[in-house]
């Protein structure tokens, strides 16, 4: 038998289907020689970060129980150049390779796999270098309308969301240290929390 391989096919949403991809890929290892191990179907976004087919497939790939990764064309696989880059270093690592449908291989330990990874990096370095002109491009556009950046005096979102619950918990005699677990809060922000509750009844 040939390597041992498995199918990766995702769409992005559940009205779509992955069944055609499935078919085109089993038909492909089949004329390839590959021995098809298992078949990972997923529906999410080529952004999501936690995919869990693909989480699978990676763990049978570090464990050793396979020999490349099928998928009809790269972009199925990763969520972003620099996913790419990440995910096909660590298959890398593990002798695991991804094959495109149209027979292209991608296996950084060859010369196209090197050369495909420097494109990959430049890329990405790219995309990070594009994002931050627009987040800097942005705040200074609204900076020019006169808008306020950041959180603002006084304002402290979480504390004050929570802070109805706190009084509650030191009546019923928890501690400060139990409190702050418990809502994810500092103990600090609970004594504030404790000291702005009697101020206010206190001025009642």
């Amino acid at each position: 038998m040939g390597q041992k391989a498995v199918i990766y096919a995702r769409v992005s949403t559940s009205d779509q289907s992955c069944e055609r991809q499935v078919a085109e890929l089993t038909a492909f290892a089949e004329r390839s020689g590959f021995e098809l191990v298992d078949i990972y179907k997923e529906i999410a976004s080529g952004t999501k970060n936690n995919r869990a087919a693909r989480k699978q497939i990676m763990e049978l790939a570090q464990a050793r129980m396979i020999n490349a990764v099928l998928v009809t064309e790269l972009s199925r696989w990763g969520r972003s150049t620099q996913d790419l880059l990440d995910t096909l270093n660590k298959l890398s690592a593990w002798n695991v390779s991804v094959v495109a449908m149209s027979g292209m291989t991608f296996e950084l330990t060859t010369p196209h796999g090197r050369m495909m990874a420097t494109l990959l990096a430049g890329i990405a370095q790219f995309e990070r270098d594009l994002l931050s002109e627009r987040v800097k491009s942005g705040l200074a556009a609204a900076k020019a309308r006169g808008k306020k950046l950041g959180r603002q005096p006084g304002q402290r979102p979480k504390s004050d969301r929570l802070a109805p619950k706190v009084p509650q918990a030191v009546e019923n005699g928890r501690s400060y240290r139990w409190i702050a677990r418990d809502l994810g809060i500092s103990k600090n922000t609970v004594g504030e929390i404790v000291k702005r509750r009697k101020k206010a009844e206190a001025e009642i």
